[in-house]
């Protein structure tokens, strides 16, 4: 078990991995509230008392005619207390009294349905997801997080911080509860569930990024994901050496290994620790002159297609390297080189003018 599990293990199940695939999210006991079916029955009360009423009067008096018992009932029922349409004898005083009391008690079995389905409503939280969902389905071009853990919580504020909307999908409520803290939109389910990742807007998603300490979780995710997006970029956690292969087996664009990545780390800061302040700097989110991007050069974008290197560069954007396939770089391109739509490259330059560059590549 990772270091992280008790948070990171919050979209993984305790169950083995070999007893199946799917994990019921555990939900707390839904408060009880008020269904159709219970404001059908008390229309039917309401209605009933009102045919009773009205048969009463007109049985205890024949002459009285139904619009008349029928004004009559609804009058008393409501407690209304306008005059009597005819005289009333004995009996039809008694039964006034008792059309009186039930009214009574209609009223305030009506305001009591309606305070009861104001309450749970305002207290049951299906405000707040109906919220959550219109949310989710107006974002495209979005990143979707599996698991918030302290991993995850990291991968999160990173993206935020670079502009990117966000929407965190965990299977136990206090994971979501911090990711709501911090202002992001949440799914409660279990990820490796086709229905979880619908929700969460997978088909219009750029990228997942899933951060379960559950190597086989993340494999089920990704091929749920692939799946349904298979276009999606997608970034996984891989918690054992052996995984790194199975996971790009399943379909992830990049493996990451947290404990991996630290080795490296350690051993670049005391090997070449400038250059690694240097790449931290322009990748960081300070108040820093410079930074750099990854953009992509758009069909008609007239910043960037049919443009040389050195224009680009005269504008204050100096381009490192050009991909030209799967960790295939060309770098330091040529002065004159033309640049072609389709195109990535991995630019640096001032913060002001590469969020220009982002900008217009967005809008192009």
């Amino acid at each position: 078990m990772s270091d992280d599990a008790p948070h990171q293990g919050s979209q993984a199940p305790r169950t083995h991995p070999g007893a199946g695939r799917r994990a019921t999210p555990v939900t707390p006991p839904a408060p009880t509230t008020i269904t159709a079916t219970h404001v059908r029955i008390w229309l039917s009360v309401v209605v009933g008392a009102i045919a009773i009423g009205t048969t009463g009067y007109m049985i205890l008096d024949p002459s009285w005619r139904l619009l008349d018992a029928l004004y009559m009932t609804v009058i008393t029922l409501t407690t209304v207390g306008f005059r009597e349409v005819n005289d009333l004898s004995d009996a039809g005083r008694i039964w006034t009294m008792i059309l009186s009391l039930a009214g009574v008690g209609l009223i305030f079995g009506s305001v009591g349905i309606v305070a009861e389905y104001l309450v749970v409503e305002a207290t049951s939280g299906r405000r707040e997801a109906k919220r959550m969902t219109q949310a989710v389905d107006k974002l495209s071009g979005h990143y979707i997080l599996c698991g918030f853990g302290r991993v995850g919580q990291t991968v999160a504020r990173e993206l935020v911080h670079t502009s990117r909307k966000v929407v965190v999908i965990d299977v136990l409520a206090e994971s979501l509860a911090r990711a709501r803290r911090e202002g992001f939109l949440e799914v409660e389910g279990d990820a490796t569930e086709e229905a979880t990742l619908r929700a969460a807007g997978i088909e219009r998603a750029k990228g997942l990024i899933t951060t379960i300490d559950s190597d086989a979780h993340n494999v089920y995710v990704i091929l749920s994901a692939r799946a349904m997006n298979p276009k999606l970029f997608v970034v996984a956690r891989a918690n054992t050496e052996d995984s790194e292969a199975r996971l790009m087996q399943a379909g992830a664009s990049r493996v990451v290994s947290p404990y991996t990545m630290a080795g490296h780390r350690l051993a670049e800061l005391a090997t070449r620790p400038r250059v690694v302040d240097f790449i931290d700097a322009a990748l960081s989110h300070g108040e820093l002159a410079f930074s750099m991007e990854e953009v992509e050069v758009v069909a008609g974008n007239p910043a960037m297609d049919g443009v040389t290197v050195g224009s680009l560069r005269n504008t204050g954007v100096f381009i490192l390297a050009i991909v030209t396939g799967e960790k295939s770089y060309e770098p330091n391109p040529q002065a004159d080189r033309i640049l072609r739509p389709g195109e990535t490259l991995v630019v640096s330059g001032s913060v002001m003018r590469l969020k220009e560059l982002r900008g217009i590549d967005a809008k192009a």
